[in-house]
């Protein structure tokens, strides 16, 4: 029996993914930046073992079947394809934060399982080969290979389509307060958001506005420059979501208390605090500050109508073996 184990973090995409030049490889239509979150987690156990009759997953000690199941076996499939094995695989992942929900679960799941499943296999791959297998699994978990502030590279093909750091975790103290507004399984998926993408008459602007987005976004993690941060990632986020709400059937993840603290953050700015919000395919908000605003930030979402909880999170290192 192989067996290994991994863990790895959700990120916060400051300029989004959404919508693929090719589904299949998911090579993005855009390329992204994100910051891994500190804290959060999924952690992954891959146990190659000849006795079983087929791959099997349990995620927080459910067994899951059907096309949850499916995409896991996809990976490992590659990597007994790479590794010259075919022994069946027990993998046994478990979560810190809620799922299906807009945290990027399947960003730090697919992370975990690509590093678990290629060391169980005892495959030395690169850094840039791991985020490539994460990213077959979803595309946003190449993001959650490398460590701290990271952009994908949207490439043209599988060789070309990966995540690298730009900047480490200690490059900026910036705060994720992720607002959690629901932390029910959203109806509709990111992988099939991605095909509804192309339906939206404001998809073709909004990739073409991509390379502007990113240069600013970029140029201002490397300033650490909160106000151009703040402006570009949320006009990239409402040009996401505008998208979602074109698309042909609509996509609105939006709840009444993900509206509350966007009209509250309003009032924030006003009062001098350091603070912005991006979301991505779900109802939950995420907050991003600077770490002196934190505990105000937080105290004041609390008190919003709609929150539930908040979790708190700082950026984030690379995904890891457990030894």
């Amino acid at each position: 029996m192989t067996t290994a184990t991994a863990q790895a973090a959700p990120n916060i995409a400051f300029i989004k993914y959404w919508g693929d030049r090719d589904a299949s490889l998911r090579i993005p239509a855009n390329g992204s930046i994100s910051m891994n979150l500190d804290g959060l987690y999924t952690r992954t156990q891959v146990k190659f073992e000849p006795e079983l009759e087929s791959d099997r997953l349990q995620v927080n000690q459910q067994e899951i079947k059907g096309p949850g199941l499916a995409r896991v076996i996809s990976l490992l499939d590659w990597v007994r394809l790479r590794s010259g094995r075919n022994t069946p695989a027990l993998v046994i992942s478990e979560n810190n934060f809620p799922m299906g929900a807009g945290i990027a679960s399947s960003a730090s799941a697919f992370a975990a399982l690509a590093l678990a499943a290629s060391a169980a296999a005892r495959l030395e791959l690169t850094e840039h080969e791991l985020s490539r297998l994460a990213r077959m699994g979803s595309g946003s978990a190449c993001r959650s290979i490398p460590g701290g502030f990271v952009e994908w590279l949207p490439g043209e093909d599988d060789l070309s389509s990966y995540a690298v750091s730009f900047a480490p975790p200690d490059h900026w103290d910036l705060v994720d307060c992720v607002a959690i507004i629901s932390q029910e399984h959203k109806k509709t998926g990111s992988t099939e958001g991605h095909f509804l993408a192309n339906t939206s008459p404001l998809q073709a602007a909004r990739v073409a506005d991509a390379p502007r987005r990113l240069e600013i976004c970029r140029q201002a993690v490397l300033r650490r420059d909160f106000e151009a941060l703040a402006w570009i990632i949320e006009q990239d986020c409402n040009l996401m979501h505008a998208v979602m709400l074109t698309s042909n059937p609509q996509l609105l993840y939006w709840q009444p208390g993900t509206l509350s603290v966007m009209h509250a953050m309003q009032l924030w700015r006003r009062q001098n605090l350091p603070v912005c919000y991006t979301i991505d395919a779900g109802p939950n908000v995420h907050v991003i500050c600077e770490r002196w605003a934190v505990n105000t930030i937080v105290s004041h979402l609390e008190a919003v109508p709609g929150v539930t909880r908040v979790l708190v999170a700082g950026p984030g290192g690379p995904a890891r073996l457990e030894l």
